[in-house]
């Protein structure tokens, strides 16, 4: 970009939780690269990204979320809307003129009318960001006939046929938003950046020796034992003449990130793993397995209370919560990921599966309507649409892990495909779609 390219400023809008918005982050990045000045606005509530809080092109503005939980759902929901518009439109114009305002959506609602209302008056360009449908999620907990979502529905529809320009997740929803609502939108898949590697043993070692002083599972799969630990070997690594090699006699490790929402049903592994624990039992064939699960939600200790009442001697589970930085290194280490995502819309694509792919982990993925445009089934990883096929994947998966030569090719033939896949980075991607709508 030209000189005076890098005095322009962009707002990008998150009403979320900034460090739980990847995509989102990933613009801010790539528009900094660009030279342009950045000014995430949103939540607070995790950390972002290194490089976002170091870079001196992006500023932070931090919005400060109202706690309402009083009278009717309704009216609880009424109180953060309204607080949302008037925090979120007090701070767009106190932070000054920008040129391009690049919001996310959803939430629909207020974040749509007031940062249109911010452009209009301020004669900003208003890019909008189509991750997913406000209206289809609403419906997920109210009738589809319910004025909320109605009501979103209509809002989401005229403030996208307002905007300068519209991004979407897949394909499927760029066709969707054209025939529904008349709105051209650009299709900017979702990318892991290059912090998402396959990694060498060594490293894996590392990380294993790092979270094993948190979790002592990664040291040795029976905490009884930790003490007769060698200091220099982990439950999955060990050094054999200054050669950090991977163990035969290692545990598999499953990882999984939820949000632990309605929307993504966490019995289905708690079922697979069920039937895991039973099937070891039986065959003796299989690999004790640690199930790494990450992520923050409201159903978490619902589930958490659920998990403490089983007795599985040979499944681990641990919900760790991991910094940003040591995310892609845990996807990384693991052997095999699974992703619960269903889209209320069938539209959108899961983002934690976009990471594993990045690191070289191929998947075990709920399979619902536009998923063959990130996976294909036996290709570059498997689909299915019940615990009873999510634990036959998983079980056959591991069957005399880590020495079954068979599936060890099959792991390969996948792995070589998500080399392909990982030739096409966030980075570069952008710069070839959406920079356009900044020059």
């Amino acid at each position: 970009m030209d000189e005076n390219q890098s005095k322009k400023v962009v707002k990008v809008v998150v009403l979320g939780d900034i460090g739980r918005s990847p995509r989102m982050q990933y613009h801010a990045l790539s528009l900094a690269s660009n030279g342009l000045k950045v000014n995430i606005i949103g939540y607070c509530e995790s950390k972002p990204l290194d490089k976002i809080t170091e870079s001196n092109n992006i500023a932070i503005t931090k919005l400060n979320p109202i706690l309402f939980d009083k009278g009717p759902r309704l009216l609880q929901y009424a109180v953060k809307a309204i607080w949302q518009a008037i925090s979120l439109l007090i701070t767009l114009f106190i932070t000054g003129k920008s040129d391009y305002l690049l919001c996310q959506n959803p939430p629909a609602i207020p974040t749509l009318p007031v940062c249109r209302f911010y452009c209009l008056v301020t004669r900003t360009r208003f890019i909008i960001d189509w991750h997913n449908y406000a209206y289809s999620i609403m419906a997920l907990s109210l009738s589809p006939q319910h004025p909320l979502v109605k009501i979103s529905m209509f809002i989401e529809r005229c403030f996208g046929q307002a905007s300068n320009h519209n991004l979407c997740v897949t394909n499927a929803m760029k066709e969707d938003l054209l025939l529904k609502w008349n709105i051209v939108a650009k299709v900017l898949y979702d990318r892991a950046p290059k912090i998402y590697h396959p990694i060498s043993t060594e490293e894996k070692h590392e990380w294993f020796m790092k979270i094993g002083s948190q979790y002592p599972e990664f040291i040795t799969f029976e905490r009884s034992q930790l003490k007769e630990q060698p200091s220099a070997t982990t439950a999955f690594t060990q050094s054999s003449e200054n050669v950090i090699k991977m163990r035969k006699d290692r545990p598999g490790i499953l990882f999984s990130s939820t949000s632990w929402t309605p929307d993504e049903d966490f019995s289905i592994l708690m079922e697979a793993l069920q039937v895991y624990e039973t099937t070891y039992n039986l065959t003796k064939k299989l690999p004790r397995l640690l199930c790494v699960i990450t992520g923050k939600g409201p159903m978490k200790e619902l589930y958490m209370q659920k998990l403490s009442e089983k007795s599985w001697q040979h499944v681990r589970v641990i919900t760790p919560w991991l910094e940003a930085c040591d995310y892609p290194t845990m996807v990384a280490s693991a052997d095999l990921g699974v992703c619960l995502h269903t889209s209320s819309s069938g539209l959108d694509l899961p983002m934690k599966v976009v990471d594993m792919f990045g690191a070289g982990l191929p998947v075990c993925a709920f399979d619902f309507e536009c998923l063959h445009e990130l996976v294909q089934d036996g290709v570059n990883g498997y689909t299915f649409k019940s615990s009873d096929e999510l634990s036959k994947l998983i079980v056959r998966w591991f069957v005399n892990f880590p020495n079954n030569e068979q599936q060890n090719n099959i792991c390969e033939k996948m792995k070589a495909e998500l080399a392909k896949f990982q030739k096409s980075r966030w980075e570069d991607n952008w710069n070839l779609r959406v920079k356009c709508f900044f020059e």
